[in-house]
């Protein structure tokens, strides 16, 4: 595989593990815990993770078909669009300051989770889109995916090519993966 995808690949399994260290010792409660009201509890982060990717798998899965199709190989270097490249510098892990995070994002109505989100179906449904996701990383090796684009769930006229679009869905992962993190700590008790 492609060594730019393989990085990405790396990135989806490392947060899949996050994941796992975050709720391994939460019981069912803490789950749910939001740490402060205004706050997110790790159930309302993952389930926000599992609705983006349901709403940006569709148009991967096109563009990666696409690229397929179209028969030409991948470059020697896979690059964001510039729209892609601004969008995967938003929705990373934000940044702290004395301490705090900085930069909070309103989320968009449809991709706020529901309250009372069960922790076995919230954690298998995450895995199975961590699996879709490595599954198109592994169709895409060799094809031209940074040449089709996929358009944004979030912002109407906004695409970014598919290369672009993993890498903002990865790391869109590990910002709410370090918010989960920070919520178990409150109501965990760490």
């Amino acid at each position: 595989m492609h060594h730019q995808l393989c990085a990405l690949a790396e990135e989806y399994r490392r947060a899949g593990e996050r994941l796992d260290a975050v709720v391994g010792s939460l019981s069912e409660k803490q789950w749910g815990a939001r740490p402060v009201p205004s706050a997110w509890s790790v159930a309302e982060n993952v389930g926000h993770l599992n609705l983006t990717s349901e709403a940006m798998l569709p148009g991967l899965r096109g563009a990666v078909a696409q690229a397929i199709a179209s028969g030409e190989s991948g470059p020697g270097r896979y690059r964001c669009d510039p729209v892609g490249w601004m969008f995967a510098g938003l929705v990373g892990p934000l940044p702290r300051i004395r301490g705090r995070r900085r930069g909070r994002v309103s989320t968009a109505p449809d991709f706020v989770p529901g309250r009372g989100l069960g922790r076995a179906a919230v954690l298998s449904r995450f895995r199975e889109l961590q699996d879709e996701k490595l599954a198109l990383l592994n169709q895409a090796d060799g094809r031209p995916i940074q040449r089709f684009k996929v358009a944004s769930p979030f912002v109407k006229r906004v695409r970014y090519n598919a290369y672009a679009t993993f890498l903002i869905l990865v790391r869109h992962q590990h910002r709410h993966l370090q918010q989960a993190e920070e919520a178990a700590k409150i109501v965990g008790g760490r």
